[in-house]
């Protein structure tokens, strides 16, 4: 079920920068957290490029991109560092945030049932609720262009 129109789970964890990260610094801005499951996996590196690629539009429409996963924050500076990214990843070793913006739970693997961070994205309003809850992510490498085609369309 989508989260939309209720106030976003508050958080705080460290990101690929070495800083602390909490819902609260981006009081006032617009956030979108991409929720993936693995630093340098195909899938995972095709959305981190692509929103690294789109980050200057989404710069135009003051949209702040963090990305999360369970990876720890060494792995996550090697990821950026390797692609080049340009946006903070956030380490979230005991899924406590993904569970709570559901992004982590039952999904189906190669047609099996297994738990696990399920790739989704949320942007989260300046006043702090969400605006759009992206629940499953099909093609990871073209999602950022839908989000971001959202974004100019609804947000502007």
């Amino acid at each position: 079920m989508p989260l939309v129109d209720r106030k976003a789970p508050r958080f705080e964890l460290e990101g690929s920068d070495g800083k602390h990260h909490r819902l609260e610094d981006y009081a006032g801005k617009r956030l979108l957290l991409f929720f993936y499951p693995k630093d340098n996996t195909s899938g995972c590196t095709r959305e981190a490029t692509s929103f690294r690629d789109l980050k200057p539009e989404f710069d135009k429409h003051n949209v702040i991109i963090l990305g999360i996963s369970k990876d720890s924050v060494s792995s996550h500076q090697k990821f950026s560092v390797n692609h080049e990214l340009n946006m903070v990843l956030l380490s979230d070793p005991d899924a406590t945030v993904m569970k709570a913006y559901k992004a982590y739970g039952e999904k189906t693997l190669y047609g099996k049932k297994v738990s696990g961070v399920i790739r989704s994205t949320v942007l989260i309003g300046p006043d702090g609720t969400l605006k759009k809850h992206w629940t499953k992510v099909a093609r990871a490498e073209h999602h950022p262009a839908e989000v971001l085609a959202y974004i100019e369309e609804y947000c502007i």
